[in-house]
């Protein structure tokens, strides 16, 4: 929502005039409120659902080629967004919009609830997932393969 109404505050302004007060002040409060509600939303998913999905046996160095992964995309997200910013102009906030509505459908669709779920038993909400499944396994037969 924050990167909708910045993007059309922006829109209403072409690049050569001076933007009003109002307006400038608008969009910095809706860059910071953008930037607090990721932080408590979207921000902290790169560091929990890494250190959920991933067996006991292997999560250490699973979460740190998870971390390295997401810090060398953030970096290079950042380098590329003042060349966006310039390519399309106040459409990149749009852009980012449309991001946010794609992975939001994307974790309604594909991430199951962890609440209250031990990391033990991780593995058999991802089994008992519709979409999972498939690639999980289930973790009983695994116990009993690697038990013969």
């Amino acid at each position: 929502m924050c990167c909708v109404l910045a993007g059309r505050h922006l829109g209403e302004h072409n690049a050569a005039e001076t933007m009003p007060r109002d307006y400038a002040v608008g969009v910095l409060v809706l860059m910071c409120l953008y930037t607090f509600s990721f932080g408590m939303s979207w921000g902290p998913l790169k560091w929990v659902v890494p250190s959920e999905m991933y067996p006991v046996e292997i999560r250490s160095a699973a979460q740190a080629l998870t971390v390295s992964i997401a810090l060398c995309l953030s970096f290079a997200q950042t380098q590329v967004f003042v060349s966006l910013l310039c390519a399309m102009k106040y459409a990149i906030f749009l852009f980012y919009a449309g991001w946010v509505l794609a992975m939001t459908a994307f974790v309604a669709a594909f991430l199951p609830e962890t609440k209250g779920v031990p990391l033990e038993a991780m593995r058999s909400v991802w089994a008992r997932h519709w979409y999972w499944r498939r690639f999980v396994g289930d973790a009983k037969q695994e116990v009993q393969v690697n038990c013969m």
